[in-house]
């Protein structure tokens, strides 16, 4: 029920991740049945009517409440427990469901996870891991904006769990994490950051030390390539919704120039279309649960279940888990 274009986005999604997904997968629309059931019959029997028979792989589940995005997070979890974002965390918690993804309030999300799926042992915060685009192959840049302050234990933390996402998820063998900074020389930027890198140094990674901004569109820095980059929630949203900004700005700039349709060359530039990722998962807690854009279109929502799918059947919250267990500390030294 959450996001700018609820329910008929989610519902509209679902039905086209049921048509791509092997016949045991099944998904679960959680919100006020009256409603659901009235938008899936619209859909169907209108402009998704070749998804009919994938029907029968959706229930429905109940859960009358709605938290707005303007909700305060905390309270909302506490004041709307029968709300389609607690219902739907509850069920993963209690082994219903693999996975849990919206596009409702992301404050909210995060505060029912950390209540109803619970944070891995040696972990203080969760993060959120979303991919960026490259000249190379895409890099996970954490925390994207689940925290906006960050101490230098928990940008080690995020390191760790982002390596794990890279190994599980990218199919990378020895992840390369990188530290966000203004330069990268390891004296440079804030205290906290300057903090960390020294943690990371004796943290047991494959650290590349300190890259900055211009690094991560190029995917590599003058140490090589990298896969994983670690900063504070603010930052990492800051930094993301610039490059949301950039897609729609060069597939425009170069339609002028060339003379050629934008949607044609927006179908070469997929890459950059913040829809083609869909969501991305909170790293750090026991389950499965994906953050997608509140403005998520139906194919954005369509690729969310599939990170949701891919994070359950690599049985990544897990992994996440044993690489925590292997640490020494929460502080990130080494085991």
């Amino acid at each position: 029920m959450g996001g700018d274009f609820a329910p008929r986005a989610p519902i509209a999604g679902a039905l086209r991740a049921l048509d791509a997904l092997p016949a045991q997968h099944h998904i679960e629309l959680v919100g006020r049945t009256a409603v659901i059931e009235a938008e899936l019959g619209a859909l169907l029997g209108g402009e998704l009517s070749a998804f009919a028979h994938v029907r029968d792989r959706i229930t429905v589940v109940e859960a009358p409440d709605i938290i707005e995005m303007t909700d305060r997070p905390s309270v909302a979890i506490r004041g709307k427990a029968n709300s389609s974002m607690v219902v739907g965390l509850k069920r993963v918690a209690d082994g219903h469901a693999d996975g849990f993804v919206s596009a409702g309030n992301t404050g909210a999300q995060m505060a029912g996870s950390l209540v109803h799926l619970r944070l891995h042992a040696g972990l203080t915060r969760p993060a959120i891991g979303t991919l960026f685009p490259t000249a190379k192959a895409p890099i996970l840049v954490l925390d994207s904006g689940a925290n906006v302050d960050c101490s230098p234990e928990e940008l080690v933390q995020f390191a760790r769990i982002g390596t794990v996402y890279a190994r599980a998820l990218l199919g990378r063998d020895n992840p390369a994490v990188g530290l966000l900074s203004i330069g990268e020389e390891p004296e440079k930027g804030n205290a906290v950051v300057k903090d960390a890198h020294q943690r990371l140094l004796g943290a047991g990674l494959n650290f590349l030390g300190n890259v900055e901004g211009r690094d991560l569109p190029a995917g590599a820095c003058d140490r090589g390539d990298i896969d994983v980059v670690v900063c504070d929630g603010f930052t990492g949203n800051i930094l993301l919704k610039f490059y949301e900004g950039i897609g729609p700005m060069l597939i425009g700039m170069i339609s002028q120039v060339a003379g050629l349709d934008a949607r044609s060359i927006a179908g070469s530039l997929t890459q950059l279309d913040v829809d083609e990722q869909g969501g991305a998962p909170l790293l750090g807690v026991r389950g499965v649960s994906i953050i997608s854009h509140g403005k998520s279109s139906p194919r954005a929502m369509m690729n969310a279940i599939f990170v949701a799918v891919r994070a359950h059947e690599s049985d990544m919250t897990a992994e996440i888990g044993r690489r925590l267990a292997d640490s020494q500390t929460p502080t990130g030294t080494a085991a």
